[in-house]
């Protein structure tokens, strides 16, 4: 992964981008601390559709036979 820092990255954006086009991410120092990373449309777009775990667990193919019985006993004491 490439690093450059920002007025590195202002002088020589298309250079940036063509890179992150190409699969190779940059991140962009401010004060030698890292403040953002270029990466392609593509990759970003992927990445902002990862599920989450609850729409995946509401997605899963499951029988009625596949989750045990609820206990209905007593509640347990919380402070015990």
């Amino acid at each position: 992964m490439n690093e450059l820092q920002l007025r590195d990255a202002k002088a020589t954006l298309s250079a940036v981008i063509d890179k992150a086009r190409a699969g190779a991410p940059t991140v962009i120092t401010r004060h030698g601390k890292p403040a953002a990373v270029v990466i392609s449309f593509e990759e970003w777009q992927r990445l902002s559709h990862v599920p989450s775990l609850g729409r995946l667990l509401m997605a899963a193919p499951l029988a009625p036979d596949d989750l045990p019985a609820r206990n209905q006993g007593a509640l347990r004491d919380p402070d015990a």
